[in-house]
């Protein structure tokens, strides 16, 4: 029931395609009538719920398909390609997108870990740098509770950050948990050193810089990172810069300009690098490219 409350406050806020403010920070509802192929993009670390439509997102050749039955959490940075294939007039994707802060994250998941640690076991397998979760009760009713405030902005002023604080906790306690502890509490020195990689793409960062930043030798970064994001250090690091110059490139900037801004000195390398991911030159991908309007 909780589900459809949020749909039918989508639908009365945004009766148009667009995104909109719910006045709490780094939380939008979205409405997308138009289908995208999926494109180059850069996940922050968020969560976004669907409740209707569904919604797509590659990673490493790695699909994921998200509707009102499962929210996808992104924990951190990561480079992906994303679209919304299914959307139309006839069948609108609506949904809201909430950007994890760091901190507050991280203080609630070292409280949790401190009042219930995580249980981990011989047999468990690592999870990458997406999750896609169901909507547990607790989620669903911790978002509803959220963005029904923007009803009123003096609730809105006084309980945001106190509501948006439990759809924080429901994730961290939904099957989500895993991927967003690791991230967020004890031992997220990978996502460290992913917002390392993410704050320097415009410089020759390598392997044993990125190793130093995470207080570990290469090879421990190399297996950590893979099981982390499913790609190594080297890869994730080209497919950052590669979605960056990407998605710059489908925003107007000239190509020369878009390597340069991602740290290519070398037009020719950039070329090269940019068709073997895309399947074909920057130029030519300009002319047609086309990003998910207004929504991860």
């Amino acid at each position: 029931m909780s589900k459809d409350l949020i749909r039918q406050i989508i639908d009365r806020r945004l009766p148009v395609a667009g995104m909109a403010e719910t006045g709490i920070r780094g939380v939008q509802l979205f409405r997308v009538t138009e289908p995208v192929a999926c494109a180059p993009a850069v996940y922050e670390p968020t969560v976004v719920a669907i409740v209707r439509g569904t919604k797509e997102a590659i990673l490493d050749g790695q699909h994921y398909v998200y509707d009102r039955d499962r929210y996808l959490c992104c924990p951190m940075s990561m480079p992906v390609e994303a679209g919304t294939p299914t959307a139309g007039p006839d069948n609108p994707l609506l949904g809201v997108i909430i950007s994890l802060d760091t901190r507050v994250m991280t203080e609630l998941s070292i409280e949790l870990e401190s009042a219930a640690p995580l249980r981990r076991s011989a047999s468990d397998t690592p999870q990458a740098g997406l999750t896609l979760a169901r909507w547990d009760a607790s989620f669903t009713d911790a978002l509803h509770r959220l963005v029904q405030l923007g009803d009123d902005p003096t609730a809105t002023a006084v309980l945001g950050e106190c509501r948006l604080r439990e759809v924080y906790y429901a994730v961290l306690k939904g099957e989500a948990s895993v991927s967003a502890r690791r991230a967020f509490g004890i031992g997220n020195e990978i996502a460290r050193t992913i917002q390392f990689l993410s704050a320097h793409l415009n410089e020759p960062v390598t392997i044993d810089d990125m190793a130093a930043h995470a207080g570990m030798s290469r090879a421990a970064l190399h297996r950590k990172f893979k099981q982390a994001t499913t790609l190594s250090p080297i890869q994730f690091a080209k497919s950052m810069r590669l979605n960056h110059a990407a998605m710059k490139i489908a925003g107007g900037m000239n190509v020369s300009e878009a390597a340069w801004e991602v740290g290519y000195v070398s037009s020719s390398q950039f070329s090269r690098e940019f068709k073997r991911m895309y399947g074909q030159s920057p130029k030519r991908w300009s002319q047609k490219a086309q990003l998910p309007e207004g929504v991860l």
